[in-house]
């Protein structure tokens, strides 16, 4: 793999803020020490503007090229946050907060932004102006889409955005990606089943939620195989169904249902919201109860624009001795995609190897990844910003 030497040299460096950072997670918006460690290095590392307070504990930091007479911006993105997880590793540097770990490699996307940014800052051998993001709760929270909220594009002049991920089960320091539709847009949805309580001996007397409750969670699968087009992608899932009783011999009065809801067009995501809305209100009407529906829409569908990903595929393939993948359509969500409908740009994933998938209590970046992405980040800025 052509890595560029200096960031091969202080790999062990990066290394260390990298287990530092999986030491020592912080979840959502509650990244203050990350983002103040950030701040810290991006200060040192002699960048020529360091703004933090975006999405309350986001981070950016401004490198100019040699050249930037050509105004071209290019921003560039890693997330902070760890995930609400008991790690089960037995690393030396496994968490020190009980019940949070970085098990979605987070720690690590940080640690490779942070080494380009060093390197950037030495060398300056680009024409124009990197913009490196540091964003905070992508786990859930949203963060990328308030810092597009809080105008960071506009204030930075960002013109092209590009992010990327580790992913287990791609060879080490490989990399794949896909142009158009990638991430699914995610939705949720929350049910509260009201029925009449009672005596298990007199199912007659009540009106059964948990009987109303599980034909809701059969009936919603027909969504998906009933209501939608096969070629087109679907994921209804009920993760939650909870009772207000645990006892043996009461039909309670009370059940919860949560669920999320993933596609990856928007007629579909209509479609689906639609019928999630309509089965469950008919189905507990059938039955004689009621249902509370909440259904909100969460992350939008990720787009990787078709030019900056064949450049982003371009850059991976000079840095990697390996062909570069196209990647299957994933079902998981990205908060990138709002800074994706923001400005053209597009997301990449770089191989974590044979590990367990994200996360798991087990996972862990894998640290050999580490040049490999700074890499692809000093390459992909001196490629597309050539010192005029």
């Amino acid at each position: 793999m052509p890595i560029k030497n200096r960031i091969a040299e202080f790999h062990d460096e990066v290394t260390a803020w990298r287990r530092d950072l999986h030491q020592n997670p912080e979840l959502m918006f509650d990244t203050v020490r990350t983002g103040g460690i950030v701040a810290e290095k991006l200060r040192e590392f002699g960048c020529d503007r360091v703004v933090t307070g975006l999405a309350k504990t986001g981070v950016i930091g401004v490198i100019r090229g040699k050249n930037s007479v050509s105004g071209k911006v290019v921003g560039l993105r890693a997330d902070m946050d760890a995930l609400p997880i008991f790690e089960a590793t037995d690393l030396p540097y496994a968490s020190n907060t009980l019940g949070k770990m970085h098990a979605c490699g987070h720690d690590g996307h940080t640690a490779m932004l942070l080494g380009a940014a060093k390197y950037l800052a030495e060398t300056r051998n680009f024409g124009g102006t990197v913009v490196v993001i540091f964003q905070p709760a992508e786990e859930g929270g949203g963060g990328g889409k308030v810092m597009c909220d809080e105008g960071m594009m506009e204030r930075f002049g960002i013109q092209e955005v590009y992010g990327m991920h580790n992913m287990p089960g791609i060879p080490l320091g490989e990399f794949a990606i896909r142009s158009g539709a990638f991430f699914a847009a995610a939705d949720q949805f929350e049910v509260q089943v009201q029925g009449l309580g009672g005596h298990a001996a007199r199912p007659h007397d009540a009106i059964d939620t948990t009987l109303v409750a599980a034909h809701v969670v059969v009936a919603i699968q027909s969504i998906a195989s009933r209501n939608t087009d096969p070629l087109k992608q679907i994921v209804v899932s009920v993760c939650t169904f909870r009772t207000e009783s645990e006892a043996f011999n009461v039909i309670p009065e009370r059940v919860l249902l949560r669920g999320t809801v993933r596609t990856l067009e928007n007629d579909v995501r209509d479609m689906a919201e639609e019928k999630v809305r309509r089965i469950v209100s008919a189905t507990a009407e059938a039955f004689g109860a009621k249902a509370e529906i909440n259904y909100h829409r969460g992350y939008p569908v990720m787009v990787n624009a078709e030019a900056e990903t064949v450049f982003a595929a371009e850059v991976a393939q000079k840095v990697s001795s390996k062909k570069v993948q196209e990647v299957p359509l994933i079902m998981s969500s990205e908060d990138f995609a709002y800074m994706l409908e923001e400005c053209p740009g597009a997301y990449i994933l770089v191989g974590n190897g044979d590990t367990v998938m994200v996360h798991h209590p087990e996972y862990n970046f894998d640290d050999n990844v580490i040049p490999v992405g700074s890499s692809f980040w000093a390459e992909l800025i001196e490629t597309r910003m050539p010192v005029a």
